[in-house]
């Protein structure tokens, strides 16, 4: 009888063990953005492995992703202006907060406790605890001196607790030091020219960008130098070219920095821009299949990968960076929205928004290993995030 019952606790235990979730290191999850269902899949890199499918994200149809400092927690921004905090390893909705109408990303500060949300409706930027998603402030998108109300592009983390964003329809840089997340204090840099549609942060945190729609040009400030103000490069860097129409607006996230070199997208034409990434000169232009959306190195930079708006979404390229050429053109799928690579760059993940699945590819061999159903991907973020700047 002794023998039965411990036989009978054994079983139950093992039972009980079978049921919790799989110890895993965070920095080997990732999320893919299920758009069109207002979901994501937790997936593994290593085993290209999906864990889980959490829904209840509203809508995901321009959804963004920042990952906590320790890996665990994904933070997903709706366009509906909902932010999901997901736990990665319980693949649990931990909270949801509607914080505006209208919002297009966010960025998370450098110490981890800080959520920040950009807003194209009501416009502005509003500071969250990263625990509880408790409003910390509501700064404006309202340009004091003409009373002018922007939408909120570009939204960046910076070292030391900032974040830098752009405002729009004012044509202004705001840096909010938010040491004091409380009474955040702001330094706005205006006149950086028309119609910022974006803007990033280099991976060390001392430059901030902003690419202009309304003319050729990249405003850049130099955080190390904040008294310098904000200066202009790549000045009509499609002087000579016939303007196309823009069927796709690049994302300045999607741009990189490969050795010497800074790539980022051109808009309204089928080219990479090349310029040094310290004096911002322009150094080349290298002809491309299409008008690139995302332009992004691997993580060792010799490589850069492009993929492109519509009527080439179907479409990726691939760069060598040190003979400046496009080594390999190929068409995985229809609507290749996103890609991210694994931390180190051995591989690559596209997301087929059109042909619902997720493709990997070997960077060396530069072959599909494997491919992985999601229903409308778009947005494919990794752990490794969590320990990089402006990302």
């Amino acid at each position: 009888m002794k023998t039965l019952l411990t036989t009978l606790m054994s079983a139950l235990l093992l039972a009980g063990c079978a049921s919790q979730p799989v110890a895993r290191g965070t920095a080997d999850l990732g999320i893919i953005i299920e758009r069109a269902s207002g979901h994501i899949r937790i997936v593994e890199n290593s085993t290209h492995t999906q864990l889980a499918n959490v829904g209840g994200l509203g809508d995901l149809s321009h959804a963004a992703a920042v990952f906590s400092r320790d890996g665990r927690f994904a933070y997903v921004f709706g366009r509906d202006g909902g932010i999901s905090k997901v736990d990665l390893l319980t693949h649990q909705l931990v909270k949801r907060v509607l914080q505006a109408g209208n919002s297009i990303g966010g960025a998370i500060s450098s110490d981890g406790r800080i959520i920040a949300a950009q807003n194209y409706q009501p416009g502005g930027v509003k500071l969250f605890d990263a625990d509880t998603l408790a409003l910390l402030a509501d700064i404006p998108a309202l340009d004091p001196a003409t009373g002018v109300v922007s939408k909120v592009v570009g939204l960046a983390d910076l070292p030391g607790h900032r974040f830098a964003f752009s405002l729009f329809e004012a044509g202004q840089i705001w840096v909010v030091d938010a040491s004091n997340p409380r009474q955040p204090v702001i330094t706005r840099y205006p006149h950086i020219g028309q119609q910022p549609y974006d803007g990033l942060a280099t991976m060390d945190g001392r430059y901030y960008m902003a690419g202009l729609y309304g003319e050729d040009g990249v405003a850049l400030l130099d955080t190390w130098y904040p008294e310098k103000g904000v200066t202009r490069v790549l000045n009509g860097y499609g002087q000579g070219a016939e303007k196309q129409p823009v069927y796709k607006m690049p994302h300045l996230r999607g741009w990189s920095v490969a050795g010497d070199y800074a790539f980022f997208p051109s808009i309204g034409h089928k080219e990479a821009i090349v310029a040094d990434n310290r004096s911002w000169e322009i150094r080349r232009h290298i002809p491309l299949a299409g008008q690139p959306v995302f332009v992004m190195a691997r993580p060792d930079g010799k490589q850069v990968w492009a993929n492109f708006a519509f009527p080439d979404n179907d479409t990726v390229q691939v760069i060598d960076v040190p003979t400046m050429k496009v080594v390999r053109t190929f068409k995985p799928c229809k609507g290749v929205l996103h890609f991210e690579f694994t931390a180190r760059g051995d591989q690559v993940w596209l997301s087929c928004r059109d042909e619902n699945r997720v493709e990997v590819y070997d960077t060396q061999t530069l072959e599909r290993i494997t491919t992985l159903p999601a229903d409308n991907p778009s947005g494919i973020f990794f752990g490794w995030r969590a320990g990089r700047l402006g990302m």
